[in-house]
């Protein structure tokens, strides 16, 4: 029986790595390992980073309003954030801000109804 070596298919390999690789430079375009290597590190810093983007949301979101409650006289983010609860008015902090930047007069009402 004839040895297969897998030619085509380490051939095929190669070719998807390095294609994934496009863009990175020196041998990290253009070498199956250090390429690999780089794809290893760079998909494990997309992971970390995909967590790490909502948390940086989180806190703008949390900046955006307190800014705008000060400016509407209310003291804070946390007791307005309790009031809303109390008030069982479920918007989440990412629609409080967009309203609290593009609908000003909209937030307002909302901190009065909760106040």
């Amino acid at each position: 029986m004839a040895r297969t070596k897998g030619g085509p298919k380490a051939i095929k390999r190669r070719k998807n790595i390095l294609k994934q690789a496009k863009g990175f430079r020196f041998g990290r375009s253009t070498k199956k390992r250090q390429a690999l290597e780089a794809l290893k590190h760079a998909g494990k810093y997309a992971f970390r980073d995909r967590r790490a983007k909502k948390r940086d949301f989180r806190r703008l979101f949390t900046i955006r309003i307190n800014a705008a409650l000060r400016e509407a006289g209310f003291k804070n983010y946390s007791t307005f954030i309790g009031a809303l609860k109390k008030a069982n008015i479920e918007l989440d902090r990412k629609v409080l801000a967009e309203l609290a930047e593009k609908h000003p007069e909209t937030f307002a009402r909302i901190v009065k109804k909760v106040s």
